[in-house]
């Protein structure tokens, strides 16, 4: 597969065009979180790499000729990786020193094949999950999503060379099923339940099978764009969600792909930290409020933790305690400011 081109690497079209996360046009409104620095992924835990390291890295992945060259490369964010992502370094640091002048994409083609083996147990596990949902409908609904799923399980035993069937072609199928007034929850507990199919957010496998067929400029690009910063909507546009700083996170690019249009209450379950990173989330940007780095938008923290209580069924409990303005004071700045720069 040919890399995407773009003449211009721009923090705003970076994820748009190598992760499919909208761009800043669809997230305007998410500007000022952008710039905020030494801000921790509520999703995740991990320190968001910053936006504007994306062109110095772009010019020093340019230089990368070799196996060493990249692992020296993606070693400066080593601290900022997320589980999977440095899982696979693990992997290209120990290829790079017995073949340090051959290629990240050779190192993924030898492993491959075990990787298949375990990607099609992993996706199997999570197609018994759903199949064991459907014994909650009626027999007429199940059998529409049996049909679905050993349709899957047949693509992935009869061709050992086939990659895998395509989650997402998946994941649509089942968006087609209108259920029975009764049935609506349990189908969406089905959806959900099926969001978990391995994807090379979750999964070394996914992974290793997926870039073993991308050059390694696409590999080191990659495992860099996951830990950098993306404006993640708390409830998804596609349910309605504003395009609007008080429904925005800034999150780790994986973190916002990995959750997709999963309500929070279920990445919840998938991340039980996720309550406990939103808290270093909150008190990393109120440091950032304290040093002047978000004015006009002193009343951030309180806009996201009500939509954060909302959007996680009262899950997620933020804390504002170290915050030195009170809801009225934090109004009161913000109009401060907009009379500023009327």
């Amino acid at each position: 597969m040919k890399s995407k081109i773009i003449k211009h690497i721009t923090p705003q079209n970076y994820l748009k065009y190598y992760y499919d996360i909208p761009h800043e046009g669809k997230t305007s409104a998410g500007k000022p979180l952008r710039k905020l620095k030494d801000i921790t992924c509520p999703y995740r835990g991990i320190k968001i790499i910053p936006s504007e390291t994306i062109n110095g890295f772009e010019k020093r992945l340019a230089q990368c000729r070799t196996a060493l060259d990249g692992v020296e490369l993606l070693s400066f964010y080593q601290e900022n990786m997320l589980p999977t992502e440095k899982a696979m370094f693990a992997i290209f640091k120990d290829f790079a020193l017995i073949n340090p002048d051959d290629n990240l994409q050779n190192c993924l083609q030898m492993i491959k094949t075990n990787c298949l083996t375990r990607l099609k147990l992993e996706e199997m596990e999570v197609l018994d999950d759903v199949d064991h949902l459907t014994r909650r409908l009626s027999p007429q609904s199940a059998l529409k999503i049996r049909a679905k799923t050993t349709k899957c399980r047949q693509i992935i035993i009869s061709s050992p060379a086939h990659d895998s069937f395509k989650r997402k072609t998946f994941l649509s199928s089942l968006e087609e099923i209108i259920p029975k007034e009764n049935e609506k929850e349990i189908l969406n507990d089905i959806r959900n339940k099926a969001l978990f199919l391995p994807t090379s957010e979750s999964s070394r496998n996914a992974f290793v099978v997926k870039y073993s067929k991308r050059s390694q400029t696409e590999i080191i690009r990659r495992i860099f764009i996951a830990s950098t910063g993306s404006i993640e909507h708390v409830t998804p546009a596609s349910n309605g969600g504003l395009n609007a700083i008080g429904n925005f996170l800034l999150t780790s690019a994986s973190g916002n792909r990995y959750r997709e249009n999963m309500p929070l209450s279920e990445y919840i379950k998938r991340h039980p930290k996720i309550p406990q990173y939103m808290q270093i989330y909150i008190d990393d940007v109120i440091r950032e409020i304290h040093n002047g780095n978000l004015q006009g938008n002193e009343t951030y923290p309180y806009k996201i933790k009500k939509k954060l209580f909302e959007e996680s069924k009262g899950r997620i409990m933020i804390s504002l305690g170290a915050y030195k303005y009170t809801e009225e004071e934090a109004v009161q700045a913000v109009e401060a400011f907009e009379h500023r720069y009327r």
